[in-house]
C-alpha cells in the first residue's frame, strides 16, 4: 500500500481507500457478512481510512465500520458525514443543537470518542454561504469531538468557496474519467491551500468498469434505477450525469484503457490517482473481490502524457456536452 498525506492534516491515508456506500444501502441488495469480509480484507492489504455517512443505510455503515475496526481505532481512520438526514436547504439542520446531535449519534454508532473528519454532506452552496455551521464544526473541533473537518461538494464553484474557509481541510469530489472539470482550477487550488481531495464515484456508478449494456437493469432500491435521472438527489451522483445508454456507449469508446492494466476499472482508477493532487480515491465495494480489485490499481501502469491528453479530449468532445446537472 502507498500512502499520501491528506492536506496538511499530517494523516497519511492509503492511496486507494474506501466509501461505504454500497455496504449500507442505496446499491441493491447488501450482505454484512460479506461487507465485512471485504472490510477485513481491506484492513489487511493497508487500508487505513474509510468513508461512511450517516444516513448509508440510516447508520448501518457506520455499525459495520465499528465492528471492522474494534481495537484498532488508533490506526484507522474513518470520515463520516452529516445534514442529509434532514431538510438540507433548511439552516436549522445545520443548528448548533442539530448538528451536535447527528455527531453524537456518530460517534455512538461508531463506537469511537473522535472523528477523523466530519464532513458536511453535500449542501446547498447558499448554506456554506452562510457560514455558521463551519462555526458549529470549530466547537466541535475545539471539544475533541472531531479531528478534522471538511466538506463533501457536488459543484466547483462550491469547493472553491470551501477553500476559502480557514477550517476546511479536506473535500470529496466526484473525479472520473467522465468528470474532469475539477483538474483546471479546483485541484491545484486545493493543493494550493493545503486542503486534501478525496474521490468518490471514480467509475461512474459502474460505467467506467465496462461491463454494463444498454439492456442492464438495476434493482429496485438501487440509486442506479430510483436516481438515474437525478429523481432523488443530485443526478451527478448516479452515472456522474450523464443518460445510462449515453455512458454506456461513451464507456465503449474507453475500453483501450485497460491494455496493459487488466481491466478498464483499475485504469480508471489509476487515471485518479496520477493526478498528484488527490489524497485518495475511495470506491465502493459488496465484497472481497470487489475489495482486491480495487486494490489492483495501485500497481497498474500510470498513463503517458500523450494519453492523458487523448483523455482529456476525449472528455472535451465526447463527454462534457451530455453530462446533467451542476457540476
Amino acid at each position: 500500500m502507498k500512502y499520501r498525506e491528506l492536506g496538511n492534516t499530517g494523516l497519511q491515508v492509503s492511496e486507494v481507500s474506501f466509501g461505504t456506500w454500497a455496504i449500507g444501502g442505496s446499491w441493491g441488495n447488501t450482505n454484512d457478512d460479506e461487507a465485512l469480509k471485504g472490510l477485513d480484507k481491506a484492513i489487511g492489504e493497508g487500508v487505513n481510512f474509510f468513508d461512511t455517512a450517516d444516513v448509508y443505510g440510516d447508520g448501518h455503515a457506520e455499525r459495520l465500520l465499528a465492528k471492522a475496526t474494534k481495537g484498532k481505532e488508533d490506526e484507522i481512520y474513518i470520515a463520516t458525514k452529516f445534514c442529509r438526514a434532514g431538510d438540507i436547504h433548511d439552516l436549522e439542520t445545520y443548528s448548533e443543537a442539530r448538528v451536535r446531535a447527528y455527531c453524537e449519534a456518530s460517534l455512538k454508532r461508531l463506537e469511537r470518542e473522535r472523528i477523523d473528519l466530519y464532513q458536511i454532506h453535500c449542501p446547498p452552496l447558499s448554506v456554506l454561504k452562510d457560514g455558521r455551521v463551519f462555526e458549529v464544526l470549530d466547537k466541535l473541533q475545539a471539544e475533541g469531538k472531531i479531528r478534522h473537518y471538511g466538506v463533501s461538494v457536488e459543484t466547483v464553484e462550491e469547493g472553491l468557496f470551501c477553500l476559502g474557509v480557514p477550517g476546511v481541510k479536506a473535500l470529496q469530489v466526484i473525479l472520473n474519467l467522465f468528470r474532469q472539470k475539477p483538474l483546471a482550477e479546483l485541484l491545484p487550488k486545493a493543493q494550493e491551500a493545503g486542503v486534501g481531495i478525496l474521490v468518490r464515484l471514480p467509475l461512474a456508478s459502474g460505467l467506467l468498469t465496462g461491463k454494463f449494456t444498454p439492456d442492464t437493469t438495476f434493482a429496485a432500491d438501487d440509486h442506479r434505477n430510483f436516481n438515474a435521472n437525478g429523481e432523488q438527489f443530485n443526478v451527478g451522483e448516479t452515472f456522474a450525469g450523464l443518460p445510462f445508454v449515453k455512458g454506456v456507449e461513451l464507456a465503449a469508446q474507453l475500453s483501450w484503457i485497460a491494455e496493459g492494466r487488466g481491466d478498464m476499472a483499475r485504469a480508471a482508477m489509476r487515471w485518479i490517482l496520477d493526478q498528484p493532487q488527490v489524497s485518495c480515491v475511495i470506491p465502493g465495494f459488496r465484497n472481497v473481490r470487489q475489495v482486491e480489485d480495487n486494490l489492483g490499481a495501485i500497481d497498474v501502469p500510470s498513463f503517458s502524457k500523450e494519453e492523458l491528453e487523448r483523455l482529456a479530449l476525449f472528455y472535451q468532445n465526447e463527454v462534457a456536452q451530455h453530462i446533467r446537472g451542476a457540476y
